[in-house]
């Protein structure tokens, strides 16, 4: 019998070959500053638990009490029978934090972009969408069976021409708000502008911007005082939040509409009781003070100074985020090897999280990093950078 999956194999060692095999490291430890990988402890460099809040005591106590309460599943859909009085509680939690009329919670940001997209545009309708945008958006994009055109990387001229046409149907106008892998921001005041002028809807994934950006983390839209002007904003709770699950946040015809057309929050359980006691935690935390947003700013303008006077290329980051780049994926590869030998879990981003010869260690800081944590990152980087003749 011929081997039908020989293809696969064909691919992986391709990517083994080229540097561009992704190896996926087990941690045994809950997320923090510090945690667990193959029996080591190791500085934590590449998680999105902006806050630190994944391993928040208090939140943990919110999921054991709904644990307690409600079980540990939602047994269905939410529209069957599977919302829980806790999902209409989160739901609620969201839109006030987000200052808007209404939400929606579904199973992940991913999902959230899958079960917007589809529902605001269908075949006859255009998605107009900046160039680097989360692979998510790209696949909800696609999913909607929608012409996508795709304007050059926060480019306004080129997103103007775009939205000239000619478009058929409705026009959406879709970006990140923070993009992750290069930190910087949309410029969204000016997206915004620019398709109202031209009819068009606006819909921004902030996926990196919750708990970074606004006021005590309410996002992008926060930042940029443009409540009410963007017509839905879609987000996640596995980043700052330290949780799971995703949103979609906007006026109250908008969510009405996608309970009924949202095809993951139509045909996919709920998410479960204590990830959603959880997130309501999180989100009273960030409520109630700004002071881990302010924490997680001070952290990434101390660390990303230090890197620049070592003499490397952190890239246009406007965010705690900062991008080490370095080019080639074999390069990306030893660089984080080294690190995690020396003490830092600092993986490789490659081919195709970025285009081809954009390699770059990501370094995600978080509110958790005291000041030691990152001055001995610091001293690491610099080691290895040495090491490797990246910087002098």
């Amino acid at each position: 019998m011929s081997d039908r999956l020989k293809f696969a194999e064909d691919v992986v060692n391709d990517l083994q070959s080229t540097g561009l095999y992704n190896e996926i490291k087990v941690i045994g430890s809950a997320q923090g500053a510090w945690i667990e990988i193959e029996g080591r402890k190791v500085l934590n460099m590449c998680s999105n638990n902006y806050l630190g809040l994944a391993n928040d005591p208090s939140m943990r106590q919110a999921a054991i009490d709904a644990i307690e309460k409600f079980g540990v599943g939602p047994a269905a859909v939410r529209s069957i029978a599977g919302t829980m009085s806790l999902h209409e509680e989160l739901d609620k939690k969201v839109a006030e934090f987000k200052r808007v009329e209404a939400a929606l919670t579904l199973q992940s940001g991913f999902m959230a972009n899958c079960a917007v997209i589809p529902a605001l545009v269908s075949k006859g309708d255009t998605i107009i969408s900046d160039e680097l945008n989360h692979a998510s958006i790209i696949d909800g994009a696609r999913l909607s069976r929608a012409e996508i055109k795709v304007y050059k990387h926060n480019d306004m001229a080129s997103l103007e021409e775009v939205l000239k046409g000619p478009n058929s149907g409705r026009v959406l106008v879709i970006c990140d708000g923070v993009f992750s892998m290069d930190g910087d921001i949309a410029r969204l005041p000016e997206v915004v502008e620019l398709a109202e002028r031209y009819g068009a809807l606006t819909m921004v994934d902030d996926a990196h911007g919750e708990g970074v950006l606004g006021e005590n983390g309410r996002g992008i839209v926060d930042h940029f005082h443009l409540h009410g002007r963007v017509d839905v904003e879609v987000g996640t709770f596995s980043k700052a939040i330290g949780t799971i699950g995703g949103f979609a946040a906007g006026s109250a015809k908008l969510i009405k509409y996608l309970k009924q057309r949202a095809r993951p929050f139509l045909f996919s359980s709920a998410l479960t009781p204590p990830d959603v006691a959880a997130t309501i935690q999180a989100i009273e935390i960030l409520t109630a003070s700004g002071e881990l947003v302010e924490k997680l700013w001070e952290n990434g303008r101390y660390f990303k100074a230090g890197m620049q006077k070592l003499g490397f290329d952190i890239g246009h980051s406007e965010t705690p985020i900062t991008p080490v780049m370095l080019g080639e994926a074999d390069v990306a590869g030893d660089m984080s090897r080294r690190l995690f030998a020396q003490g830092i879990f600092a993986t490789k981003i490659g081919f195709p999280t970025v285009p081809k010869g954009k390699a770059r260690i990501r370094v995600m800081i978080s509110a958790s990093h005291s000041r030691e944590d990152l001055d001995f990152a610091l001293e690491k980087f610099e080691l290895v950078g040495k090491e490797m003749g990246i910087i002098k």
